[in-house]
């Protein structure tokens, strides 16, 4: 069974129409990013699945319920980490998980939770003496403290540094090892690339892509650069390469790496030219998703 399945998913305030079909679903134990820019659906989206905002249209089931009319018992099914929160200052990370784990009827231990989200030895601290990080990490620990099946992650890691950016991503890898399925919602491609299962990509309240990186890439026929610098003293790449200029640098994009190299290594062995700082750059999920929401803006096709 599938933890979340959308089909047609339509919402409307007016006349503006903000979901236009959306089409949409998270197998049990995968880690799905979520992507979309400002105003392309995806929180609306989000609070539809999360049952705090009703659709226009269209079929929602998430956990095997309709948000809008699930009984309270499903709450307990799901965790929450929203963008931001303010815990209550004058408790403990220790003493804030005991209040939370009091609202369901078969938590998590609380020192179980404490470890799992690194606060261990932080769980006698109050809640305003921790650092961003802590705090981050104390609102996954209060999400995962009822043991949910599905775990919605808004921009989780936003406002870290990269060492802790890194950390957490060892967390939220580690739902997936306890069985919990979870959607993920970032503005760091890097992020997406790394922790989902699959990605996918919202614009104009539509789903534009679907899958993994490397499908994404395929969809627009994403071509890898070979680059290296040109050289003054070494005559220019002949045309047939399909070369052009990018500053200091020679560049070709093609879609057959091998068959490119070998081109370009020929010509260079027989001209005795150099390929200084000779890279073979693969296209990133950042260039995937912004030609993506290009093409979808533009109405082009790949």
């Amino acid at each position: 069974m599938n933890a979340i399945e959308v089909e047609g998913l339509h919402k409307s305030y007016g006349d503006l129409e903000v979901l236009k079909g959306l089409d949409l679903h998270l197998a049990d134990g995968e880690i799905l990013a979520f992507l979309g820019s400002n105003g392309a659906g995806k929180t609306t989206a989000i609070e539809i699945l999360e049952g705090f905002r009703e659709r226009t249209s269209g079929s929602v089931k998430v956990l095997g319920e309709d948000p809008q009319t699930a009984p309270l018992k499903w709450r307990e099914r799901i965790g929450i980490v929203l963008q931001e929160s303010e815990p209550v200052t004058e408790l403990t990370a220790r003493e804030s998980l005991v209040m939370q784990a009091g609202y369901y009827a078969n938590p998590r231990g609380v020192d179980e939770v404490l470890d799992v989200v690194g606060l261990t030895d932080s769980g006698g601290q109050r809640t305003r003496k921790l650092s961003g990080g802590q705090r981050r990490r104390l609102d996954l620990a209060m999400a995962l403290v009822g043991d949910p099946e599905l775990v919605f992650l808004d921009e989780p890691t936003t406002g870290f540094d990269p060492t802790a950016r890194r950390e957490s991503w060892g967390m939220i890898e580690s739902l997936r090892d306890m069985g919990h399925s979870v959607l993920l919602t970032t503005h760091y491609m890097d992020e997406a690339q790394i922790l989902a299962d699959r990605i996918v990509v919202i614009s104009g309240g539509v789903v534009v892509a679907n899958g993994t990186a490397e499908d994404l890439a395929n969809q627009i026929q994403a071509k890898t650069k070979i680059a290296w610098t040109l050289d003054a003293n070494t005559e220019s790449p002949p045309e047939r390469l399909g070369w052009h200029r990018e500053k200091e640098k020679a560049v070709i994009e093609t879609e057959d790496v091998v068959e490119a190299l070998h081109s370009l290594t020929s010509w260079a062995k027989e001209s005795g030219s150099s390929l200084t700082e000779l890279e073979v750059v693969k296209p990133n999920l950042e260039d995937t998703y912004l030609e993506l929401i290009r093409q979808n803006e533009t109405g082009e096709s790949a």
